[in-house]
């Protein structure tokens, strides 16, 4: 839930997720289809509090979670309720971008959501005091670094890394973005895209590819080193986003 980009291309779209995590949290299951009120949700769970930082619902929205908004922040002892059953609330709703500017996150850690949602690219981030939500331009490649991890000089870098990959190719499959994500950086274990700080390293990939009839979740877990790939075909009216 610490990097991810957002790709479209021609009639299809890509969100990728890199989740670094700490050493000793229990291992997320991979993904699995899980009913909800208004449709079938797609999504590897948290070993620990049973959320999610990527998911995608039968109707075609899809969902990735990062830790933090804009900048670091000291966390709490305990919070209501983790960020990643949030965001199974969000996408599960009719409207997620409506649900995000109507749910109550007092005393939920700040989180930033990449919102794909009926065609359209939302950005929604709760800094702890404040939501901040809007639309961007759905035919941008994209890329966010967790404001937890990553400073500034980090973020650009990875900003550049992103844009000349991007330079280099003209059509793109599943399989570049897990190599992307998995393979880019400068040797620099702290801030390349596959980071390893002792305590804290990426523990998996998972690359949501966005079809007009189906989505496809592509799961790489770098610590058993296996891949699982799941199929969701879309049976939902889209809901309206706004």
């Amino acid at each position: 839930m610490c990097t991810v980009t957002f790709l479209p291309c021609g009639d299809r779209v890509f969100l990728t997720s890199s989740r670094d995590e700490r050493a000793g949290r229990p291992p997320a299951d991979p993904p699995a289809w899980y009913p909800s009120p208004t449709g079938t949700l797609l999504f590897p769970r948290d070993g620990k509090a049973g959320g999610t930082w990527i998911v995608l619902h039968e109707n075609g929205h899809a969902a990735v979670l990062l830790n933090g908004a804009f900048s670091g922040h000291a966390p709490q002892p305990s919070y209501r309720r983790s960020r990643g059953l949030i965001l199974l609330d969000l996408i599960g709703s009719h409207a997620p971008f409506d649900a995000f500017r109507s749910i109550n996150l007092e005393d939920i850690e700040p989180f930033t959501v990449v919102l794909w949602a009926g065609e359209t690219l939302f950005e929604c981030r709760w800094d702890g005091e404040k939501k901040h939500a809007g639309m961007l331009a759905k035919d941008r490649p994209r890329i966010w670094s967790s404001a937890t991890l990553y400073e500034r000089d980090a973020v650009s870098r990875r900003e550049s890394w992103f844009a000349d990959w991007l330079r280099g190719q003209a059509d793109f499959r599943r399989d570049d973005l897990l190599h992307f994500h998995q393979h880019t950086g400068e040797g620099d274990r702290h801030n390349d895209l596959l980071m390893n700080r002792g305590e804290v390293f990426t523990v998996s990939i998972c690359c949501l590819e966005l079809n007009p009839g189906s989505g496809t979740m592509v799961y790489r877990d770098l610590v058993q080193q296996t891949d699982h790939c799941r199929n969701l075909p879309f049976t939902k009216a889209f809901a309206d986003p706004l």
